[in-house]
């Protein structure tokens, strides 16, 4: 009771055997070095209400919550005692969105405040738009423990769910055929028959505010059991002419059906959020790689509301339709970086130490990368300090970007020419590829920025395409099948970085056709040392050389005799 920050206590925790602590925003505090005792478990289950299915109960007419950890003969044997708490104006930032009456979906971590979000939404729309609002309370968390509901809900009614099973089968159907709300509230969407019953209220005309654990939008768009919540996700194939007008590859994801909820507003903290003003379209602009209009809200400290839109429409009235056809895939290389410089990191060498970073930090804008796996690789390589994510792609002074999406993307690569911004890019959104890319970022950022005269070729991402072509013609046809196999056509400075890559698996290949048709034939062939010497000497160069000869002849080499081994 005599700890300063005692209005903040988060929770309370409870394990046998252990002191108990009190956890504050600040940290963990000690209440004593006793061990707690089967006795002091007993005593404190004792004054609270019954635990359900969910291992959770209250306390009578309060918020609080109280959690159980049982071993296997269930018996308790910890409890987390969770401090809930009504605060009146935490859904300001909102207020526009809950008169407009439309479905509303919250979407954060654990903790991040949703409960208390979206008890005073319920509040909101009783008391103060005189609506008919009823909330399905599954763990008595917006309501409060007891048969009597804890006055932070205001005049709206509260449905206790018996069991957690049910909310989906009988509860949510009953609350809208026997009580006729004009609103339903929800906590903690988690499972695919909850989803759909929440669908099915949305088709009936009823303003639905529920809340789901993730990050972003694309975290339920990735969550099989809560995409129908976004419209539900499925895998389309395009005929060629469609997926060439549209330049992406002829099996792409779309939106399956309408959305159960008209908005949607990621909890970024307790004073910020992100309003997702329609929830289809930032689905749609998601699955085709580009970036979603976003309204940033944060609470000023004295209570206004701050708003800010990073990614606007009007950034791109600047002519990236005009100079996008100009935006050549090469262009990229003058970003700094590309998948392959990614590759050839050392993951193996550790954390960079913080003397190697220069002190001046920057911003960097994630495109196509989930932005939970980028704080973890910062905070992985010890570059809090050094990094900051920024939402707005103007302040950026770099983007790491998923290579696939951005490719598809042209608007985007305008505004990255227009701006000349760096890119760096990571193959998959993984935390190793992710962890390697900023490392290519800070080593750069140390150096200065690649001069363009480097020695070091910085490869495109066409380039990288057809290096990966030969490679899986290779291993997958050549070597395993002894077939020839006819790679795409290709310029010559492409075909030559091809050439160099066969020659590495010491086996025969021939240039066919003219410019701009030539394209590389790789034999099943294996060819001796003396051939090898003499093609590295004589038909390489003379194939780089190709853009200047007018003759078109063909070109033939043959390699060494050994076979090296494959990569794993």
């Amino acid at each position: 009771e005599d700890h300063p920050e005692l209005p903040a206590l988060v929770e309370v925790v409870m394990d046998l055997g252990r002191p108990p602590l009190a956890r504050f925003p600040s940290g963990d505090f000690l209440l004593s070095h006793r061990p707690i005792s089967f006795d002091d478990l007993r005593q404190a289950t004792a004054k609270v209400g019954d635990f359900g299915g969910d291992n959770r109960a209250g306390i009578s007419r309060t918020l609080h919550r109280i959690s159980a950890i049982r071993n296997r003969q269930g018996d308790i044997v910890g409890l987390t005692c969770r401090v809930g708490r009504a605060v009146p104006g935490s859904a300001n930032l909102l207020q526009d969105l809950v008169k407009d009456g439309g479905s509303l979906l919250l979407i954060g971590p654990p903790g991040v405040g949703k409960t208390t979000v979206i008890r005073e939404i319920a509040r909101m729309l009783a008391d103060d738009y005189d609506k008919r609002v009823m909330i399905v309370d599954t763990s008595n968390e917006i309501g409060g423990d007891g048969d009597i509901p804890h006055p932070g809900i205001g005049n709206a009614r509260r449905l206790q769910v018996p069991n957690q099973e049910m909310q989906h089968k009988q509860v949510l159907i009953e609350a809208v055929e026997n009580h006729m709300p004009q609103a339903i509230v929800i906590d903690e969407i988690g499972t695919k028959l909850e989803a759909m019953a929440a669908s099915t209220i949305a088709q009936r005309g009823i303003q639905l505010v529920a809340s789901a654990h993730g990050l972003t939008i694309e975290n339920l768009t990735m969550n099989p059991s809560l995409d129908m919540l976004v419209g539900g996700i499925q895998s389309v194939t395009l005929g060629d002419e469609e997926a060439s007008r549209r330049r992406v590859q002829k099996t792409v994801l779309e939106r399956k059906g309408p959305s159960t909820f008209a908005y949607a507003v990621e909890i970024v903290s307790k004073t910020e959020l992100r309003v997702h003003r329609s929830l289809e379209a930032t689905v749609d602009a998601l699955l085709a790689g580009r970036m979603p209009n976003v309204e940033i809200r944060k609470l000023g400290s004295t209570g206004s509301v701050q708003q800010e839109v990073s990614v606007q429409k009007d950034q791109f009235r600047r002519g990236p339709y005009e100079i996008a056809s100009q935006f050549e895939v090469a262009s990229l290389s003058n970003a700094r970086t590309s998948l392959d410089s990614a590759f050839n990191i050392d993951s193996a060498n550790g954390h960079i130490e913080n003397s190697n970073v220069s002190e001046a930090g920057f911003n960097l804008y994630a495109y196509g990368i989930s932005e939970e796996i980028a704080l973890q690789a910062i905070k992985q390589l010890e570059l809090e300090d050094m990094i900051t994510l920024t939402y707005n792609i103007s302040e950026a002074d770099a983007v790491i970007a998923l290579q696939s999406k951005l490719k598809k993307n042209s608007q985007i690569q305008a505004v990255l020419k227009s701006e000349d911004i760096p890119v760096f890019f990571a193959k998959t959104n993984s935390l190793v590829q992710i962890t390697r890319a900023l490392r290519v970022l800070v080593d750069d950022h140390v150096d200065g920025l690649i001069d363009v005269e480097d020695n070091e070729e910085v490869r495109s991402s066409v380039e990288t395409d057809a290096l990966e072509e030969a490679r899986l013609a290779v291993e997958q046809v050549v070597i395993p099948k002894g077939e020839s196999v006819q790679l795409l056509p290709r310029p010559s400075t492409i075909i030559s970085s091809q050439v160099n890559l066969v020659e590495t698996f010491n086996l025969k290949w021939e240039v066919t056709g003219k410019e701009p048709n030539a394209c590389l034939r790789i034999l099943p062939q294996f060819a001796d040392r003396e051939e090898g010497t003499t093609s590295e000497q004589g038909a390489s160069p003379g194939l780089k050389d190709s853009d200047s000869s007018s003759d078109g002849m063909d070109y033939t080499q043959s390699g060494v005799t050994r076979l090296p081994f494959l990569p794993e």
